[in-house]
């Protein structure tokens, strides 16, 4: 058995997925591999470039570790997000309630002779 870690290349909140495969074909010559594995009883082949491959190995438990490390680098920076997330939630409502509490305060004046607002006349 095989192990694979990839990019997960335009998914911004999961950067790679680690999979097993029985089987693979790469050449000197290729910018490809080639997974082969079953599905429903049916032989599937999966191109993916050399480049999005982080790590092809048979060692399941170097595979392991390293994915647990990068989870755990996943982990931390999803924390970090879901805190900002908080704060920029608390910013935008701060933002919304300062902004309309400024529009509220337009509309009370705007019917002074002050104010050019033809609205007045309707």
């Amino acid at each position: 058995m095989y192990y694979v870690i990839k990019r997960n290349l335009n998914v911004p909140m999961s950067c790679f997925l680690g999979f097993q495969v029985p089987k693979y074909i790469a050449t000197k010559n290729s910018d490809n591999v080639i997974f082969e594995f079953t599905k429903d009883g049916k032989p599937q082949r999966k191109w993916v470039k050399k480049e999005e491959i982080i790590l092809l190995t048979k060692d399941k438990n170097f595979f392991l570790q390293t994915m647990k490390q990068f989870q755990d680098v996943e982990q931390t920076q999803q924390k970090l997000i879901d805190e900002a997330q908080i704060q920029l939630d608390k910013s935008i409502e701060a933002f919304t309630e300062t902004v309309n509490a400024k529009l509220n305060e337009f509309d009370r004046i705007k019917a002074s002779t002050d104010v050019p607002c033809m609205l007045k006349d309707f």
